[in-house]
Order: structure tokens, then sequence, then C-alpha cells
């Protein structure tokens, strides 16, 4: 074998090892960029949906009201079940009719569900009304400054320094939004699904649309404040004068508890006795003789519960445009019939 075939034997060995070794490495960046996209794509699906719910669940829940019901209506549905069945095994079937034991299992299998929802959704409205309120304030301050001559960044990183109340950490996000050169359309689209209020995502697509057309952009921040002030305005008066008719649905079932206390504290009290006397003597009819009083009981108490409920929804529908305002009341007075019932009457 010659010094030139030896020479090539050498060569093609070199150059094999230097293939293998670019295709090792190759092999290892390829595996650091399957590992940073896995990495990436876990993030994702921990910041949407199942993923989300399982490692921030009380942030998911009381994120928006309804949010809620995730929880509480299988809590609700398993409650129900278990008070039944235990009733059913202590007692037996003859209960499931027969027993007041029944309406506290469905009183509470309704409260479990409605509780949270009130709560949050009085909590969302607060939200709501503050954030309303600053905004006409917000439109108008960067409206005047931008007139002075800022540019709309300037006038917003001004802005995002005062204090605008609950409104304040989303003018902030939008200053950071502009200081990032974002588009003031982008910016101001974003801000309005941050704060997610009907009039926050009108005014804000007033805005976007009309900087869009080519509009003065002060004139269209002041159209806004002006139509946020009388959308509120409007708000307010509404509720002003729904408030008489909210007191008049309470004080009605206030009423309708007391005479079913006088019902029967008295009137059915009353012709139970002498319906027991007139049985006793042989004298009595038997239509008074005949008088249940658990029945009555149970009767006015379901009444009572049920108008409690319905009359709440029908208070927030009245005073605020909204039946699951009124889940509020629904829940107080449902569970002051309950209790009227269970343990005074």
């Amino acid at each position: 074998m010659g010094f030139k075939t030896l020479f090539d034997d050498f060569l093609n060995r070199d150059e094999a090892r230097t293939v293998q070794v670019d295709a090792g490495e190759l092999d290892q960046y390829e595996r650091q960029d399957h590992e940073i996209v896995n990495k990436i794509e876990h993030q994702r699906k921990m910041q949407v949906g199942v993923g989300r719910f399982l490692k921030h669940p009380i942030e998911v829940l009381t994120e928006t009201p309804t949010n809620s019901l995730i929880a509480t209506v299988p809590f609700s549905f398993l409650f129900f079940i278990v008070g039944i069945s235990l009733i059913v095994v202590n007692y037996g079937w003859q209960a499931v009719m027969n027993s007041t034991l029944v309406d506290d299992v469905i009183v509470f299998s309704v409260l479990i569900p409605v509780v949270p929802l009130a709560l949050l959704d009085f909590k969302e409205g607060r939200r709501e009304k503050n954030l309303e309120a600053a905004l006409p304030n917000f439109f108008r301050d960067v409206a005047g400054m931008n007139d002075s001559g800022m540019t709309l960044p300037s006038a917003i990183h001004i802005v995002s320094e005062g204090e605008y109340g609950m409104l304040t950490p989303y003018i902030r996000k939008l200053d950071i939004d502009m200081s990032w050169n974002v588009p003031f359309v982008e910016a101001i689209t974003t801000f309005g699904k941050r704060i997610g209020t009907p009039l926050a995502e009108r005014s804000v697509d007033l805005i976007a649309k009309a900087s869009t057309a080519g509009g003065d952009v002060s004139e269209v921040l002041r159209a806004a404040a002006r139509d946020s002030y009388e959308f509120i305005n409007l708000k307010t008066e509404r509720a002003s004068n729904m408030l008489i008719y909210e007191v008049i649905i309470v004080a009605a079932f206030f009423v309708f508890l007391f005479v079913i206390a006088i019902l029967e504290s008295t009137f059915l009290t009353t012709m139970a006795d002498a319906g027991a006397q007139a049985a006793a003597s042989g004298a009595g009819s038997q239509f008074i003789g005949n008088v249940d009083m658990d029945l009555y009981k149970r009767i006015f108490s379901h009444s009572a519960m049920i108008m409690g409920f319905f009359s709440g929804l029908v208070a927030g529908q009245m005073g605020e445009g909204r039946a699951a305002a009124g889940l509020k009341f629904s829940a107080l007075m449902l569970l002051i019939a309950w209790l009227l019932f269970r343990f005074a009457i």
C-alpha cells in the first residue's frame, strides 16, 4: 500500500470524524431547542384552561362571578345527594315527603352556589362602578395635556402618575404599552379589554374608530369623556329612581311573613284547637277536625322561601337591570324565611 493510499485513507477518516462531531453537536442543539419549545408550551398551557385552574384555583374561581359555579355547583349537587341519602337511611322514604329535613337540604343546596355568586357579583359591581366613575376624568386629563402640546405617550405618562382610584393600575399598564412604542389605537384597545366593563369597551371603541379615521385625538377623548359622564349620570339616576321599587319588593316580602305569622299564631291555631275539642266531644264537623297544622306550616314555608328568592331576582332586575344583581337579596330573604319557619313558627 503506497503513501498516497495511506494519506487518502487518513483524510477520509478525519472527514468522517468531523461529520460525526457536527452531527452530534447538531443533535445537542436540536435537543436544547426541543426542551425550550416544550417549556414554552408548558408555560402557555399553564396560563389558560385546565392548567391555569390547577395552578391558581382560587384566582380562577374568583376572577369572574360565574367562575365560582365551577366549584359550587358540583359541591351543591353532592350535598343534596348525600343529604337525601342520609334522610332515607335514617328515617325511610316516607320522610322525603313528610319531613322538613328535606327542606333544609334543599335550602342549603340552593345557598351553596348562590351565596358565593352573589358576593362576587356584588364585589364586581363595586369594582365596575369605581372604574367607570374615574374614566371621564382620565379622558379629560389626557385631552387637556395633549392640547398643551404634549405627545400622547407623554400625556399618558404624566397622567399615570396621578391617582384615579382603581383605574390607576390600568393607566400605568397603558403607559408601559405606549413607552414600548405600541400604536395608540392598539394600546387603548388593550386598555379597554383589561378593564372589561361595558362603558370602558364602548368608550375605547369610540376612541379607536375615530382615531383610525383621522380625527383630532383631543376632541375624540373629550367626546368619550362627555359620553362616559352622561352614561354614569343616567345609570345613577336610574338606580335612584328604582330604589323605591326595590324597597317595596323587600317590604312586601316581610309583610307576607308577618301575615303568615299572624295566621299561624291566631287563626289556624284557634281552628285546630276548636276542631280537636269538637272532635273529642263528638259534635265537631269533619272539616274542622282535620286541620293539619304541620301541613299548613310547610305550605306557608315553601311559599315564603319561593317568594323571597324570586322577589330578590325581580329587585335586582328593576334596580340594576340584571337579575344576577338581586341574588344578594334572594339569598338573604331565603335564609330569613327558612330561619323563621325552622325556629320561630
